[in-house]
């Protein structure tokens, strides 16, 4: 890096929320939901059923999750539907598929 060229620090507060965010994330059910609803939208029942777990630990995985505004839900009668909102979820997916996919 040129000395003419400085770096550009994300503010401390900034981070600390990106470090709780990514605390969210570091969970395997969590990552499997994640890594299925960048395919499609899914019910709390289906992402259960993959994750191999209660529907209500589902909703509350899911819910940590839009804390973080990581999903957009639509409801459509008794059904939510959950999926990705963030498009940055794309890159840390591929690097966890990839540093971790072939095991």
């Amino acid at each position: 890096m040129s000395s003419n060229t400085r770096l550009q620090l994300i503010d401390l507060d900034v981070l600390q929320e990106a470090a709780e965010c990514l605390r969210t994330l570091a969970h395997p059910a969590r990552l499997r939901m994640v890594q299925m609803m960048l395919h499609r939208e899914y019910t709390v029942g289906e992402l259960a059923e993959a994750c191999e777990i209660r529907s209500h630990m589902a909703s509350e995985h899911l819910r940590l999750m839009q804390r973080c505004r990581f999903l957009d839900c639509r409801q459509e009668g008794r059904r939510r539907y959950y999926q990705v909102a963030k498009t940055q979820l794309v890159s840390l997916m591929e690097c966890i598929e990839t540093h971790f996919g072939d095991r």
